[in-house]
């Protein structure tokens, strides 16, 4: 029996995770990582961002396997301020189609619009500076600002740019950062690749490098770094998206680093690039799944190499 009011018919979810054999079914999709040492199961009701689709007037998730749009009133899997904005987000003036990422921040919500139509209407502006929004943006152009969206890292508060990624929950964002804490314990200098807006960057001490995070502005995929840069550091801490990172692994398979810390949102691409660090002498000491995208067929997954 479906505990969800939204399951099956909301695209959102592939599994209902009111559901008590919720994690029995989920647990069955890592039938190909048997050596998960251990699992983080991310509690429901914690997930502070949400991306919305709306056309004209309605407002809500894609059916599944449609385009439909299913008008949603509440969602058990989202924390209570989204919930309390989503009867207000349902009612703008949209006038067109597009989606809505809307983010629980540190100090409060932020919306960032994507449209087929690439300017906003003065009543839509008009209307979104009643609500309680730190910021609004339309195709990346500020409609409102009434602060500059921030996120918290334990004791680190740093800017939230546009769109930017982050983990959809802080459990699950702090769950990770503190099993990569604990396997990063001795080393002197690390580099944290595809740093994003900081999750591991400030915690490790590390020099960041990513095309749009906060650390050196690099290509990873273009303009991996090379085996002698690598060659500078005694830990490597990676999180691509999910293409992976194939160019900066095969650089990796030929350099010098005692251990690499690889976390991945995709097991296909992460099982590519297992195959050529096991091959250039790599062990694998330790794995753990994080349940961050709850409801969902994703798991994360953080791998620690050794040689």
């Amino acid at each position: 029996m479906s505990l969800c009011p939204l399951f099956s018919v909301c695209g959102g979810c592939k599994f209902d995770f009111t559901s008590p054999e919720y994690r029995k079914g989920k647990q069955q999709l890592l039938k190909q990582w048997p050596n998960v040492a251990q699992f983080f199961w991310t509690p429901a009701g914690c997930r502070r961002r949400a991306d919305f689709c709306f056309s004209d007037s309605e407002f809500g998730f894609f059916e599944r396997g449609t385009k439909n749009i299913v008008p949603v009133k509440t969602c058990p899997n989202l924390v209570s301020d989204i919930n309390l904005l989503i009867p207000k987000l349902a009612k703008l003036p949209w006038g067109c189609a597009g989606s809505a990422l809307v983010t629980a921040c540190e100090n409060g919500i932020d919306l960032a619009v994507i449209s087929n139509v690439p300017y906003f209407t003065r009543e839509f502006k008009d209307a979104v500076q009643k609500l309680d929004l730190l910021r609004v943006s339309w195709n990346g152009a500020i409609v409102v600002q009434k602060a500059i969206p921030r996120i918290r890292f334990n004791n680190f508060v740093v800017d939230y740019p546009v769109g930017a990624f982050l983990q959809p929950t802080t459990e699950s964002e702090s769950a990770m950062r503190d099993f990569v804490i604990k396997h990063a314990s001795g080393a002197r200098h690390i580099a944290d690749l595809f740093c994003g807006i900081g999750n591991f960057t400030y915690a490790l001490a590390a020099d960041g490098f990513d095309i749009a995070g906060i650390g050196v502005k690099r290509d990873l995929f273009k303009n991996p770094l090379t085996i002698k840069m690598l060659n500078t550091y005694d830990l490597i801490v990676m999180d691509p998206p999910r293409a992976g990172a194939l160019a900066q692994v095969r650089e990796l398979a030929q350099s010098l680093v005692p251990k690499v810390i690889y976390v991945s949102c995709n097991p296909v691409t992460l099982r590519r690039d297992t195959g050529i660090l096991l091959k250039a002498g790599y062990k694998i000491t330790d794995i753990a799944a994080f349940d961050q995208f709850v409801g969902t067929d994703h798991w994360e997954l953080v791998v620690v190499f050794e040689k």
